[in-house]
C-alpha cells in the first residue's frame, strides 16, 4: 500500500473520530455518526477494496469503542464493514457520476441510511434496543437527522478535499 494513502486514509479516520467524540447521544444513546462522512470519503477518494477493508474495520472498532449506544461496539463494527463495502459497490456501479459532488451527496445519503439499518438490525438482535425504543423511532430520531447531517457534509467537504489532494499530488484512484 502506498505510504501517503495510508496517512491520508488515517487522516480521515482521526477527524471522523474527533467527530464522533464531540457529537451528543440524540436518543436512546444514539448520535448521528459523522464518522461515517469521512469514511466515505476516503473510499470515494481512494476506492480499493483493501482501502474499503481496512477503513471498516478500523472505523468500526474506533466508532464500537468510543459509542454511548449500550453494547454498540458489535453492531458498529458489523455495521461499518458491511457499510463500507455497499458504499463501495454502489461507487463501482456509479463510477462516472461517483467523482461529483452530487454524486457524492447521494452516495453519502445512502450510505448512511443503509448504515443506520444495519446498526439498529445488528443492535436489536444482539443487545436490544435501549429502554424500550423501537426501531422506528430510533431510525426516525436518529438515523434521518443523521443522513442530512452526513449528506450536508459530504457536499461541503468533498470538493475541498479534492482540490487539496490534486494540489498536493496525492494521487486519487
Amino acid at each position: 500500500m502506498n505510504t501517503r494513502v495510508l496517512v491520508v486514509l488515517s487522516l480521515f479516520v482521526a477527524m471522523g473520530l474527533a467527530l464522533h467524540g464531540i457529537i451528543p447521544p440524540i436518543f436512546g444513546g444514539m448520535k448521528p455518526d459523522m464518522m461515517l462522512t469521512m469514511m466515505f470519503l476516503a473510499i470515494l477518494l481512494f476506492p480499493h477494496i483493501r482501502n474499503v477493508f481496512l477503513l471498516g474495520a478500523v472505523t468500526g472498532v474506533l466508532s464500537g469503542l468510543t459509542t454511548s449506544f449500550p453494547g454498540g461496539l458489535l453492531p458498529n463494527v458489523i455495521d461499518k464493514i458491511v457499510t463500507a463495502f455497499v458504499f463501495y459497490l454502489l461507487v463501482l456501479m456509479i463510477k462516472k457520476y461517483a467523482s461529483t459532488v452530487a454524486g457524492a451527496g447521494v452516495l453519502t445519503a445512502v450510505g448512511t441510511l443503509v448504515s443506520g439499518t444495519v446498526f439498529l438490525t445488528a443492535a436489536f438482535f444482539i443487545v436490544g434496543l435501549p429502554g424500550g425504543a423501537g426501531f422506528t423511532a430510533l431510525f426516525l430520531a436518529v438515523v434521518l437527522p443523521a443522513v442530512a447531517m452526513n449528506t450536508v457534509a459530504m457536499v461541503f467537504i468533498y470538493p475541498i478535499v479534492q482540490t487539496i489532494l490534486k494540489r498536493s499530488k496525492i494521487a486519487l484512484n
